[in-house]
């Protein structure tokens, strides 16, 4: 099982505050940090002292760290335009020598968009906008040096684009594609992912996830095209304490009211969690991106790495 770390800066972090989180989340033994792609808080509280970009956000620590994965889950697609998105993330893998990971979706929070005057079409749109972005960004990426690339669809057209840079990892970046869509999603993560995500749900709804994105992989014929198996993986809302109440005190941001939808979180001890690791190792997740919450509570960070990291 691996482990990796996920934030959301948009609740109240700059630049400096990630950077000793990450810093930390290299020390402590995990395997990634990962972020949210928001421009603004979901609720009452304003988030300061701001958003943070995202990628311009990982492109500074990548010259940072030295080990840690690093990546985003998930950049939404009404954000950024493809080609630009690929030019970034391939600029930002080679800065970290081979680092970086996509996590690409649909987009789903309507109020940022308007706060930033940032388009915001209907749901089937969105999606198809994401199958379309996927095929651009893979399509840049794996053109060989010398050859260009070109793409006409609904919503992007290239023209002889040069596809570069090149990332430095071969063929790709890992892209990851999740979310709790019951058709679309499944598809485009088993056709374009190597890794499928289920943020922040029970076990049996991740399980019963998993099982239609392997019906999808049987669909599409995966296997026939040499893909390697999808890396399945969850989100996990973590909220643990050596005592009973210090597990309350850091899950009290949970039940603030906010524009997410309904999570399922372990507050408890470290033995809890491994627990609940175990049961998703059991339906086949090899990957957890856990959710901390406060950038400020390192103490938070370092009992996971220290009584949970150990027992796996």
């Amino acid at each position: 099982m691996r482990i990796c770390v996920f934030t959301e800066p948009h609740r109240g972090a700059d630049y400096e505050d990630q950077l000793r989180f990450a810093r930390l989340v290299e020390a402590g033994g995990f395997e990634g940090f990962f972020r949210a792609d928001h421009f603004q808080a979901m609720g009452a509280d304003p988030g300061l002292p701001g958003p943070t970009d995202a990628w311009l956000t990982l492109g500074a620590l990548a010259r940072e760290t030295s080990r840690i994965r690093l990546g985003t889950l998930v950049t939404s697609v009404t954000f950024r335009l493809p080609g630009p998105l690929a030019v970034m993330v391939a600029q930002v893998d080679r800065m970290s020598g081979g680092r970086v990971e996509l996590g690409l979706g649909a987009g789903w929070y309507e109020r940022e968009h308007t706060s930033y005057g940032i388009p915001f079409p209907p749901a089937a749109e969105r999606f198809d906008r994401l199958e379309e972005q996927l095929a651009v960004i893979t399509g840049l990426w794996r053109t060989p040096v010398g050859e260009s690339f070109s793409h006409r669809g609904d919503h992007y057209q290239l023209v002889d684009a040069p596809a570069l840079p090149k990332p430095v990892q071969v063929p790709t970046p890992p892209i990851i594609v999740g979310g709790r869509g019951p058709k679309r999603t499944p598809e485009l993560a088993a056709r374009y992912a190597d890794e499928f995500n289920m943020p922040f749900k029970s076990v049996a709804e991740t399980a019963r996830a998993y099982r239609r994105v392997a019906e999808a992989c049987d669909r599409i014929g995966r296997a026939d095209t040499h893909q390697p198996p999808l890396v399945l993986s969850a989100g996990v809302v973590v909220a643990i304490g050596r005592t009973g109440a210090e597990a309350r005190r850091r899950a009290a941001p949970l039940h603030v009211k906010s524009a997410l939808p309904p999570e399922d979180p372990v507050v408890g001890s470290p033995a809890q969690l491994v627990e609940r690791l175990g049961e998703f190792s059991a339906i086949g997740a090899s990957r957890i991106h856990l959710r901390l919450i406060d950038f400020n509570d390192l103490d938070h960070l370092e009992l996971i790495a220290g009584e949970v990291l150990p027992q796996l």
